[in-house]
């Protein structure tokens, strides 16, 4: 069965790669080249028109890349970037005005900002109307949640929590992210499954219950993503195939089309 993504439908993650580009030091992750012209032939398999193009670690606070990509897919497309507790006012209105709408933290050893930097650019971004985009391990979220409910900031949370390994719906962590959820600032990205299951394709049921838990609990903070080109992964899933599963979690048309289309639209400003 093929999924037909509705008109106005956006991939909420992808990242793009380029030699030019000097690599940040801590970074362990340098995927080969994946340009705008790789992706726009992938999304062809999609149906969306719509993009959000992340910054990788790769990168670190060099948001070149990614910005030359926005640029490149017009106004259809959007960014989230890495920014430290030294950027300026100036800085973040030229990044506003190029795209940007989201300040990322990759909450692993080889993220570019620490986490201890995280509601000091949580408040910085806040009034340019950023949210802050976590990567992390879904396991850390109790530990973390009083430090994450008292940002003021809009969260948005990848991978459908990356829990590492996946954990059931009643385990205090993924509790700890509906919390987050049930505050009504938090979304979550139901993406890339294969980063965590260890159930596998095709069906990545691990993953999938969680998915599902999500979407019934909040449909209006789901949104979706491809994680193009996959990077770190040998064998990832088609996006035909990664489509397919959203219909899955989601099951019903209109709540396809509420993740593909509105929410993402709310969350980004097309």
């Amino acid at each position: 069965m093929r999924v037909t993504a509705p008109d106005g439908s956006c991939d909420t993650h992808l990242h793009v790669y380029d030699s030019r580009f000097p690599v940040a030091p801590r970074s362990v992750l340098r995927p080969p080249d994946a340009s705008v012209d790789d992706y726009r032939r992938f999304r062809r398999q999609l149906g969306t028109t719509r993009a959000v193009v992340v910054q990788p670690t790769t990168y670190g606070t060099d948001n070149r890349c990614q910005l030359e990509a926005v640029e490149a897919l017009g106004s259809d497309a959007r960014a989230v970037v890495v920014v430290d507790e030294s950027v300026t006012d100036s800085e973040l209105e030229r990044l506003t005005a190029a795209g940007a709408r989201g300040a990322r933290f990759h909450l692993f050893p080889d993220g570019a900002v620490p986490e201890t930097a995280l509601a000091t650019v949580a408040a910085r971004v806040q009034p340019f109307g950023w949210h802050v985009q976590l990567q992390l391990d879904g396991r850390e979220l109790g530990d973390r949640l009083p430090t994450l409910v008292a940002l003021r900031t809009t969260l948005v949370v990848d991978h459908v929590g990356l829990f590492l390994p996946p954990v059931a719906p009643g385990h205090p962590s993924f509790r700890a992210l509906q919390t987050m959820v049930d505050g009504g600032r938090c979304w979550v990205k139901l993406s890339a499954p294969y980063l965590s299951s260890a159930t596998g394709p095709p069906g990545y049921p691990d993953v999938g219950v969680l998915a599902r838990a999500l979407i019934d609990q909040a449909p209006e903070r789901m949104v979706w993503a491809s994680n193009w080109p996959h990077p770190g992964v040998t064998d990832p899933p088609g996006g035909a195939e990664l489509l397919r599963l959203l219909a899955d979690w989601a099951g019903d048309d209109a709540i396809i089309r509420r993740i593909l289309v509105d929410n993402p639209a709310d969350l980004y400003g097309f």
